[in-house]
């Protein structure tokens, strides 16, 4: 449970050792004599959220989140302060643009300010301080330094700390420094963090009195000496498991290797298969079974900074009996940006389940985009949305009469996915939104729990778009399951589960051929719009410019979908599989 969402973070604190408060010409600085801080470490723990910030762990973020003061408490432990730590947060982890805190010491006084990056690194401090210190102290672990700042500042030069990832810098000043202006963070050792920093502030029901653990755990895997691996495990259920609720889980990381998982997934295979192949190893690796590509049933997922995950007490995941498949696949992956060699890991998740099912099964459903090919992104983009439509004919055919209700959700693209939000509309009016990430990442996806339950009831419309970034992409960026391919999914976790498990559209197919026989006729293209041409390669044939990006745009627009409202089974309900768009309103 969050300590800080009932009071101002660290309100119990005492600014100790702080000797000397003065003004410059610019602005407010503390002045800080470092060999004054031997104080004791902070009683207690008030800092509920933690993670590395470097690969070795000799930087360690912990914060707390008061939603009364709108505002949040950081705490940085330096194990080895030199000159100084520049901590800050920008759009997508830029070092340019950024919006900073800094220690920094010109070899005799220490200093700590507000400052930002200019679009060229050089860094200046602000005229508006909004990072307040609030005490800074060294202890036999390392160098303390705690200060808080507001979501929200008004200042052109900060970040705004809102719902979703956010993307933390920091560097380490090895010199003195004798003057910010002569400093620019392309110059200083530095790197990035993921992490969300807006928790919510809810209450975790209390565990069954018989609940029991079953840990999907990496076998001592040799972590490869390269900076991205994702390595891929199957393992089994215990013999003739009967039904039981997954009612709570949580990471367990190899000690030392905390800076190095980065996230990791647990998904149960398709029940339909008798046996999956055993297999440890890369994910990407031709030696893969291909019959792990049917393991994508997500039952838990944790990244960086994410604490135990727990279900609402009158629901939980159903895991075990003749229905549930036997094997588990757990998907971990490895950040190794010091491709370091030698090291072991033998990290995972540990589920919390109990025999004594609860009220309700939870569920989990897609939203979004159909994994196919008819929705792609044109080259040299920096900003193109999809949507996908979950529309009312499906939801009044899907859902009970009480609906749904949504308390967690994950968000899903491939790497060029920027941002992601999913909307309710009711009577064609958007009444909530589930979930938005402004600054996605995939690299960095977990399931969030929502600051609060969503009901979705029949006739309900849920819109996931998702916004893509393709300046670096010379062809167009089609939709599939590879990597270099992309998706727009929302798994919301829900009760009480329906049969409705895939809710998602694509453009319909015949519009988008006739987009290929205009862009033909206008450019004297030779875009192949015969049966057999395969729609990635009438995407590479486009000439790209303005006008065919924007008549692409239109078409996604307002063009029918085709609706996928499938059961678990893969079979359709029976719904018309063509729609309308009518939300004039978004268009």
């Amino acid at each position: 449970m969050q300590t800080g969402g009932e009071r101002s973070c660290l309100q119990n604190y005492r600014l100790r050792e702080l000797l000397s408060v003065y003004f410059t010409m610019m602005a407010v600085v503390v002045v800080i004599l470092l060999a004054s801080f031997q104080g004791a470490s902070p009683r207690g723990d008030p800092f509920p959220f933690r993670v590395p910030l470097d690969p070795l762990g000799t930087l360690e973020l912990s914060w707390n989140v008061s939603y009364p003061q709108q505002e949040v408490c950081f705490q940085l432990l330096v194990k080895e302060l030199h000159f100084g730590i520049v901590f800050g947060m920008s759009d997508r982890g830029e070092l340019e643009n950024a919006d900073l805190a800094i220690l920094w010491s010109d070899g005799h006084k220490s200093y700590f300010g507000d400052a930002w990056s200019d679009a060229q690194g050089h860094i200046r401090l602000d005229s508006k301080q909004d990072y307040q210190l609030l005490e800074a102290h060294r202890a036999p672990e390392g160098f303390y330094l705690t200060f808080k700042r507001p979501f929200s500042t008004c200042d052109p030069n900060d970040y705004l700390i809102e719902d979703g990832t956010v993307h933390l810098i920091y560097g380490v000043l090895h010199r003195p420094v004798t003057s910010l202006l002569a400093l620019n963070l392309s110059l200083v050792n530095s790197g990035l963090q993921r992490v969300q920093l807006l928790k919510p502030n809810i209450s975790n029901p209390e565990l069954p009195p018989d609940v029991q653990t079953l840990e999907v755990l990496a076998p001592n895997v040799s972590v490869p000496g390269q900076e991205t691996t994702y390595w891929c495990y199957i393992t089994e259920l215990p013999e003739n498991m009967p039904k039981n609720h997954i009612v709570m889980y949580e990471s367990v990381i190899t000690p030392g290797n905390e800076a190095l998982v980065h996230h990791m997934e647990v998904f149960q295979c398709a029940p339909q298969f008798d046996s999956i192949p055993h297999y440890s190893g890369p994910c990407d690796s031709k030696m893969k079974p291909q019959r792990l590509n049917y393991c994508r049933h997500v039952l838990a997922a944790w990244a960086l900074g994410a604490k135990a995950f727990y279900y609402p007490e009158e629901a939980g995941l159903a895991i075990g009996g003749p229905d549930s498949s036997k094997y588990l696949r757990l998907e971990v992956h490895y950040h190794n940006p010091l491709q370091l060699k030698g090291r072991f890991d033998s990290s995972g998740i540990r589920l919390f389940y109990t025999p004594t099912l609860r009220k309700y099964d939870g569920g989990i459903m897609e939203l979004g985009l159909v994994y196919t090919p008819v929705m792609a992104i044109p080259p040299h983009e920096d900003h193109f949305e999809l949507t996908g439509y979950c529309t009312e004919k499906c939801t009044a055919t899907a859902l009970p009469p009480g609906g749904i209700h949504i308390f967690a959700s994950q968000l899903h693209t491939h790497l060029t996915g920027t941002a992601v939000r999913t909307m309710l509309l009711r009577d064609g009016r958007e009444v909530e939104t589930v979930n938005v990430d402004n600054h996605f990442s995939t690299h960095f996806q977990e399931i969030r729990m929502l600051k609060k339950m969503v009901t979705v009831l029949p006739g309900d419309v849920l819109l996931t778009s998702c916004t893509y970034n393709t300046q670096d992409r010379e062809k167009a960026t089609v939709g599939g399951f590879g990597i270099l391919e992309e998706m727009c999914v929302n798994y919301i976790h829900y009760y009480p589960r329906t049969e409705l498990e895939l809710c998602k559209s694509a453009v319909d197919y015949g519009y988008l051929q006739k987009y290929f026989a205009f862009m033909n006729r206008f450019h004297d293209d030779e875009i192949c719009s015969c049966p057999q041409a395969a729609v990635p390669e009438q995407f590479a044939a486009v000439s790209w410019d303005p006008f065919s990006k924007d008549v692409l745009r239109a078409l996604y627009s307002t063009s029918p979908i085709s609706m996928h409202c499938n059961q678990s089974s893969a079979t359709r309900f029976p719904v018309s599989a063509r729609a309308e768009l009518g939300f004039d309103h978004l268009k």
